[in-house]
């Protein structure tokens, strides 16, 4: 009898090949609702899942038959992997699979807002040929600081080897991960000296807003800050307020506290309004992880995991 597995989004089709060649059932259903899974999930030996949905008790409850989840990405803050495991549940995440990808992007914004790419291309689309006013800032020289140094911390880390930065790491659960190209600090030092910031953290309740006033305002000179990790880890009225004040120079965020515009009160939509507007934000929709090569990459790395 043929062994079912559930797909709740958007994959290659790698994926879908593989499991199908190893003889699953694949029922692929990428805008599956929460409910959705729940009417399924009964007779399902594993589960694919990204971050749409929720795999609480009740949905592990209702999955008697399941035998694996698969995480495609990075983050297990929707699954509750303590308790699919007591069930016997293995549980498999993927960021090896696109922290490439987003180191990569994470670079890319840095350049685009200390070069002014983005303000002087859309000045030049609106017919403003203006040099003075989007001079650069090099990045050769500056002291970044690094928070979180996993898979895409260290991944971003490489991926500036060669542009003459000063690049600082701060990890509470890690140690001993200090090299040529970085070097293991804390958090006060950090504060410190840094001139630009970047956060690679999971969501949690230790993380939740971590970056919110006090955070910014802990810093001893105006900042850069990065977030291609988690929307909640940043308090986006706290974010707003320190680049309102200059303490905070600019910032690069590929994730919101809410990524559902359809969902937006009026407090949400005009700090959108904000951070779309200012040409002291770039901002873009939650891709950094969602390149091509990471869609096949994250999917061999979470079969290889679940020895599928």
């Amino acid at each position: 009898m043929s062994q079912k597995v559930l797909i709740t989004a958007k994959v290659h089709p790698y994926l879908i090949d593989q499991l199908e060649a190893k003889g699953y059932t694949v029922s692929y259903q990428p805008s599956i609702t929460y409910d959705g899974v729940m009417a399924e999930v009964h007779d399902c030996t594993g589960l694919i899942v990204t971050t749409r949905i929720k795999v609480d008790k009740a949905m592990i409850d209702r999955a008697a038959q399941l035998m694996w989840i698969g995480r495609l990405g990075s983050g297990m803050e929707l699954i509750d992997v303590a308790y699919a495991e007591s069930k016997g549940i293995r549980c498999a995440s993927s960021p090896e699979g696109n922290r490439d990808t987003v180191g990569e992007q994470a670079v890319g914004m840095l350049i685009m807002l200390l070069h002014n790419l983005l303000k002087s291309n859309l000045e030049l689309r609106e017919g403003i040929w203006e040099r003075d006013g989007n001079r650069a800032y090099e990045l050769g020289g500056l002291t970044l600081g690094i928070i979180g140094y996993g898979h895409t911390g260290s991944a971003f880390a490489r991926k500036l080897r060669g542009f003459d930065m000063r690049i600082l790491a701060f990890d509470k659960y890690k140690q001993g991960y200090g090299n040529d190209l970085v070097e293991e600090t804390t958090m006060e030092r950090i504060f410190a000296e840094a001139d630009i910031v970047s956060t690679h953290l999971p969501l949690t309740e230790e993380t939740r807003h971590l970056a919110g006033s006090s955070f910014f305002s802990s810093f001893h000179k105006p900042v850069y800050f990065i977030n291609t990790s988690r929307g909640k880890v940043v308090n986006t009225a706290d974010l707003i307020a320190a680049i309102e004040a200059g303490s905070v120079r600019g910032a690069c965020l590929d994730v919101l506290e809410n990524e559902k515009l359809e969902t937006f009160n009026a407090t949400e939509r005009a700090q959108f309004d904000f951070l779309l507007r200012d040409h002291r934000v770039v901002l873009t929709p939650h891709i950094a992880g969602y390149s091509h090569e990471a869609s096949i990459k994250m999917a061999e790395y979470v079969l290889r995991k679940l020895n599928i």
